[in-house]
């Protein structure tokens, strides 16, 4: 059986991704051997690529945190997987490749009403939805909140689900295009911050209230804005750093508004089993039901990882990014 694998050599621009055939993995114990049939890209893949966020190995890093496919061998100990079972999961690095061995304790089975492609576009992002929206500021139905970069991947299931949950939701994208199709996604308004000053903005669309808390994947170009438009006793939530790290942020920048502010990790939910269990049964719930559609930009092919991380560093791609090997 031929399997490959998409390796970054080091820290390095996305021209560096290397193809390279490589071993099928036997499952140790507690492990299960998956043949993936699709593999989600996120912009923690390009953190990690760049060095932005600390290399778990030496050099050769396989990027990706997140994928689906099939069953092929459980290792000892493994109960509840067999192969040919559909399954899907999020763990850091590694999923660029055709075939993986991911702990079994990290994968989920998945339901007839979700496809592959549908549980890789979703599973990080779809899972980081859900811990910003119940678990980094949990959302009551009334609630006015920001969203940025609302026509990602990320912010196109956030905009459906808060609309779901009764919240009003404003998202910031950039240009026209993006705007439309994150209004298309159950924002309430969407402002174009190429052509506008978000907070501005922010504050003629809550009387000059502010909102109850601001999701901001963006960092550095947004995080003072973000603090700006939060109303008294308001939650920034600071999950991703998608123009840079956000290092001018100071904690006085709260004071104004006896603001708090939070920075959550994915991972830290999804090392609980029961947490991994419950949200991804309503993640997939809500795909099933049609609470929430998948934007799938892809399948592109595995081997074309390199183009597909320029792409999305210059913001080119939307919706959810999906590699097929």
């Amino acid at each position: 059986m031929t399997a490959y694998a998409i390796f970054a050599p080091e820290p390095c621009g996305a021209d560096r991704l290397e193809r390279r055939e490589i071993a099928v993995p036997a499952p140790g114990p507690g492990e299960i051997l998956i043949r993936q049939t699709a593999i989600g890209v996120n912009f923690l893949d390009v953190y990690f690529r760049t060095g932005l966020y600390p290399w778990p190995v030496e050099r050769d890093l396989i990027l990706g945190s997140e994928g689906a496919g099939a069953v092929e061998a459980v290792g000892d100990g493994v109960s509840g997987f067999a192969p040919g079972d559909r399954v899907a999961y999020t763990v850091p690095n590694g999923a660029y490749a055709s075939h993986r061995i991911v702990p079994a304790a990290a994968l989920v089975h998945l339901p007839g009403g979700v496809a592959d492609a549908q549980a890789a576009a979703a599973m990080l992002k779809g899972l980081t939805v859900h811990y910003l929206i119940n678990n980094s500021y949990a959302v009551q139905p009334g609630d006015t909140v920001l969203f940025h970069a609302a026509a990602g991947g990320v912010g196109q299931l956030a905009g459906q689900w808060l609309n779901a949950r009764g919240v009003r939701a404003i998202g910031t994208a950039g240009g026209p295009e993006k705007c439309a199709l994150a209004r298309a996604c159950g924002y309430d308004a969407v402002i174009d911050y190429r052509a506008e000053d978000f907070v501005a903005r922010v504050h003629e669309l809550t009387g000059g209230e502010g909102v109850a808390a601001v999701y901001d994947g963006v960092g550095h170009d947004t995080i003072l804005g973000s603090a700006e438009c939060l109303r008294r006793f308001g939650t920034l939530v600071s999950f991703g750093q998608a123009s840079g790290a956000p290092d001018q942020f100071r904690i006085a920048h709260l004071a104004p508004k006896s603001a708090r502010v939070t920075r959550p990790t994915l991972f830290h939910h999804t090392a609980s089993r029961d947490w991994l269990e419950r949200a991804s049964a309503e993640l997939f719930a809500a795909i099933a039901d049609g609470t929430l559609r998948i934007a799938i930009d892809g399948p592109h092919p595995l081997a074309e990882a390199a183009r597909v991380h320029g792409e999305l560093e210059t913001r080119r791609t939307t919706g959810s990014v999906i590699l097929a090997p």
